[in-house]
């Protein structure tokens, strides 16, 4: 089988940092061609330089695609020629309809106007071959993360495309949209499309890929032919953090105490809906030193009951009671719940976690400002301080604490978020899905930093997507479905058959 991409020592520098180092790749034509590494390993960074986000002469090195050395200037030089990158970061405008996404920029026009029934029939042909059953008329805003996938999806179709690359396609995704997702790949593959699949889950990988390359630093360290060796995952994880990693999980003795945080038939409505419950008499402890799971599927209400804990950062009509040590406290705004002792890690750190155009030092200082200030002026130099001491005990990569923050990899951003709200010293911390869309050797960490809140008594509530994630952290697990906790389990009894029965089940009598 031919190369229908070659990629020859390429090299890209930023300011202060070697992104890549000499890497190079060969990917065969009408193969699924897995690139998996450490968040920071340059992976993405790699796929820019081939897309051309980052153009020629920004980098050293060759791109040799179908036979030719290219000079992509832009993304529209490397679309031209059939190379499609969809990001993690999903680049759909809401309020436009899909058939208007999947052509925008590249409108069928006819006597210089949009010609809007071609449109939304080639858009619905397109929506067809990907198994999308809405109308081309709806709008992106009215379908969910899953579904928008797809219609990316769609959109390269529209482009003729030939090299299809996919960064973290599944990260937001639960596990029946990732199946189909995947067997889309697989689909793709058999109509001679090839496919450059950038993931963390190595199950997803070992399921669809026909070769890996791992990168580790910036540099390309192992290959490997899934058709002529067998996939060795804990080999892939050490090509990937550099290490062993004989346990997923760092192991941990609890010293679970009295009980710290209490709600009582907690109720949340929908922000627009006002007649529909998201969340549904939630009643909830979490003790000292403990790590408490929720469970649940996508729209459970999982999200909803934290945020709406969280100062009623989401939500109307909201009741219920919350107590801390015993006594009753006010959580009507987000300033009074951070002053009770509560803090919450969302999980869209790009949207609402971070201010991405920021350095590092700026965000971590944002949830205690008071402590870095005198007389309502920022002490820079106690900020700096308190910016370097985190990046030092939550091991945050990067060369200096005023670097931007949106300049970081995933898992770095997910600390600097953690160190913001570590840095106003709460007793509970809730955590909506801590380790989404980073690598293994990042998620470990993130793990020792949660068992190291546990050790010094805090209370760690632990929302996550990932059931072998809650069942390797928690001591304890609520299972949550439609708005309400349908079941509990304690880490020696859980399992992910009675997780999922609790929940395909529903509540009890």
């Amino acid at each position: 089988m031919d190369a229908i991409l070659e990629m020859r020592g390429i090299t890209k520098t930023f300011p202060g940092v070697k992104a890549l180092d000499n890497v190079s790749l060969k990917v065969k034509r009408g193969e699924i061609h897995a690139l998996v590494g450490e968040n920071g390993a340059g992976k993405s960074t790699l796929m820019k330089v081939l897309s051309g986000v980052y153009p020629h002469g920004s980098y050293e090195g060759d791109i040799v695609y179908d036979g030719e050395v290219q000079k992509f200037r832009g993304i529209a030089d490397s679309e031209g020629g059939g190379i499609i990158i969809i990001h993690q970061e999903l680049a759909l405008v809401p309020l436009l309809s899909i058939a208007e996404n999947i052509f925008l920029g590249n409108e069928i026009h006819r006597a210089g106007s949009i010609d809007w029934p071609a449109t939304y029939a080639r858009a619905d042909e397109l929506l067809r071959k990907v198994g999308l059953k809405e109308p081309s008329s709806t709008l992106i805003t009215n379908i969910g993360v899953g579904k928008q996938q797809l219609v990316e999806i769609a959109k390269a179709l529209s482009k003729r495309v030939k090299l299809l690359i996919l960064d973290e396609p599944t990260a937001s995704l639960q596990e029946n949209d990732s199946q189909k997702l995947l067997d889309l790949l697989l689909e793709f593959k058999g109509q001679g499309i090839t496919s450059i699949l950038i993931s963390h889950k190595l199950n997803e990988v070992s399921r669809v890929a026909d070769s890996i390359t791992v990168l580790r630093d910036g540099a390309a360290v192992s290959s490997l032919d899934c058709h002529a060796e067998a996939i060795d995952e804990a080999r892939i994880i050490k090509d990937m953090v550099g290490r062993d990693m004989a346990h997923r999980y760092p192991e941990r003795t609890p010293q679970v105490d009295g009980v710290l945080m209490e709600v009582f038939d907690w109720t949340a409505h929908h922000p627009q809906h006002p007649d529909r419950q998201v969340v549904k008499g939630v009643n909830m402890t979490v003790r000292r030193g403990e790590v408490v799971g929720i469970a649940g599927l996508m729209g459970s209400g999982r999200t909803e009951l934290a945020m709406s804990l969280f100062g009623r950062s989401y939500g109307q009509n909201i009741s219920g009671r919350v107590k801390m040590n015993g006594e009753d406290v006010d959580v009507s705004s987000v300033g009074r719940v951070v002053e009770a002792g509560i803090a919450y890690v969302t999980e869209d750190r790009k949207a609402l976690g971070l201010v991405l155009d920021e350095t590092l030092a700026k965000n971590i200082s944002l949830s205690n400002l008071e402590q870095v200030s005198s007389h309502g002026i920022i002490d820079e130099s106690a900020e700096r301080k308190v910016a370097l001491d985190f990046r030092d005990a939550l091991n945050i990569r990067t060369p200096n604490v005023f670097q931007k923050v949106g300049n970081l990899s995933g898992g770095n951003q997910q600390k600097v978020v953690l160190s913001k709200w570590l840095f106003a010293g709460p007793q509970v911390l809730i955590l909506d899905e801590p380790t989404r869309g980073i690598d293994v050797g990042a998620k470990f960490e993130i793990y020792t930093i949660i068992n190291q809140l546990a050790a010094e008594g805090k209370g760690v509530v632990m929302i996550s997507s990932e059931m072998p994630e809650l069942l390797g952290m928690c001591d304890r697990i609520y299972v949550m479905n439609e708005g309400e906790f349908v079941g509990e389990l304690s880490a020696a009894e859980a399992s992910q058959e009675k997780i999922m029965s609790m929940i395909v089940r529903g509540k009890q009598p």
